[in-house]
């Protein structure tokens, strides 16, 4: 039994408040840029300009450094909002092959063949393709031998 609780609404919700984190960094990086990267030298002296010189490459850093962690952050939002649309995408494969089971049982116990639904395609131990369903849906592709000489199954109906 899975202890994993998610739900694609719990994702989106995460996503969300991660790009609004993302934003707040973005915002307070663009805040810092103008007085940290363009500092005067408090002085007229060699030692006060090389320590403004430090103080800006320091912040030139910081500022690559926010720029890669804000291309992170971009990502890892995209990540969340992507598997949030696949778990939903997983989710209703999975009720739509629930639905089709409940509604091809009769069908397929009384004439062989399914309500809505392509058949499947033949094999090397049965050639012939599937039927399709009565009311909708394709017959599967026959089976085509390999070898020379024997013949490949029928399509399904």
């Amino acid at each position: 039994m899975s202890f994993v609780l998610v739900s694609p609404s719990q994702l989106m919700a995460a996503a969300a408040d991660v790009a609004g984190i993302g934003s707040a960094i973005s915002a307070a990086n663009a805040a810092a840029l103008a007085p940290t990267s363009v500092l005067a030298a408090a002085g007229a002296d060699e030692v006060s300009a090389a320590v403004a010189a430090l103080f800006s490459a320091h912040a030139g850093q910081y500022q690559q450094l926010g720029a890669r962690a804000a291309l992170f952050h971009e990502q890892f939002v995209q990540a969340l909002t992507g598997a949030a649309s696949a778990y939903a995408s997983a989710e209703a494969t999975n009720v739509e092959q629930q639905v089709l089971g409940l509604i091809n049982a009769p069908t397929q116990a009384l004439w062989g063949r399914p309500l809505i639904g392509n058949g499947a395609d033949g094999t090397a131990a049965n050639p012939n393709g599937g039927a399709g369903g009565l009311l909708y849906g394709n017959g599967g592709n026959g089976f085509s031998q390999t070898t020379a000489g024997l013949t490949g199954g029928t399509g399904g109906s």
